[in-house]
């Protein structure tokens, strides 16, 4: 491990992405915490020896059954907004905030938020870190909240944000996303995915390499068109194909990724 003054992390929901990443921290020699809303998780959390706690924000209150995973030197904020709620642009932002305000009297040392690449919105061109954000969706516009809430409450070197394109991989089957639909629209347009796997060793280069006070894309090399990858990741995995509307200006954006390859080294080795 390199030298730092991280040792202690509590990943803020141990989900799909945070539950596989604590476990490789701590494999990497970190102590880790995690926080899960969910009950029946905390049993198997325990058994990974991952110092689980429950924890939800309902917007301004957080209700934590164990405080002492605020003390830790660095808190992975991963959770998502809810697509589901009406008030997302309101409720999200107030949860990220009530977290901040929390950690800050706690004396947490850093931040690492984990956003996404939504918030470009579709703009038709190659959209980077120094682009301007065009949010076209009530959720987009939630994150770009939290990302200046994180930014205002833990600045310059207190915090980093990570952009995560879409996230396939691990349990979650990219073939069941369309399977069996009809006349999905933007066929032709390139997608936006990255691996679990990369999520996860991106994470691990920016914390060993201290890379504080920094935003990142995080996306793979390829880009293939929407419909060509997910009607084979249907076929591969068992489900019945989708089909796709003939669109030929389909509205996109393709993410670049150079700046966390250039800035850390990374090379993203698994494939879509």
């Amino acid at each position: 491990m390199a030298l730092n003054s991280i040792h202690t992390i509590s990943v803020l929901g141990a989900g799909w992405l945070g539950w596989p990443l604590a476990k490789h921290l701590q494999a990497l020699g970190f102590s880790l915490k995690t926080s899960t809303t969910t009950p029946e998780k905390l049993h198997a959390l325990q058994a990974d020896a991952l110092n689980p706690c429950l924890l939800s924000v309902d917007q301004s209150k957080i209700n934590v059954s164990d405080p002492a995973f605020f003390d830790t030197d660095l808190i992975i904020l991963n959770i998502p907004p809810s697509r589901r709620r009406p008030d997302v642009e309101a409720w999200y932002p107030a949860q990220i905030q009530a977290i901040l305000d929390f950690a800050k009297t706690h004396a947490v040392q850093k931040i690492l938020f984990i956003g996404s690449t939504s918030v470009y919105g579709d703009v038709n061109e190659v959209v980077t870190e120094a682009s301007e954000l065009h949010p076209d969706t009530p959720s987009a516009r939630a994150l770009i909240a939290a990302e200046q809430a994180v930014k205002t409450d833990f600045p310059n070197t207190a915090s980093s944000i990570l952009r995560m394109s879409g996230l396939v991989g691990g349990d979650r089957k990219a073939g069941r996303f369309f399977a069996g639909k009809r006349d999905v629209p933007e066929g032709n347009a390139p997608v936006n995915l990255v691996k679990l796997e990369d999520c996860m060793g991106v994470i691990e280069a920016l914390i060993q390499q201290n890379a504080w006070g920094k935003l990142y894309n995080v996306c793979a090399d390829e880009h293939p068109r929407k419909a060509d990858f997910y009607t084979a990741r249907a076929l591969e995995e068992g489900f019945e194909a989708p089909t796709f509307l003939p669109d030929e200006a389909p509205r996109f954006k393709i993410v670049s990724n150079e700046k966390v390859k250039r800035e850390l080294g990374y090379k993203f080795s698994h494939q879509l």
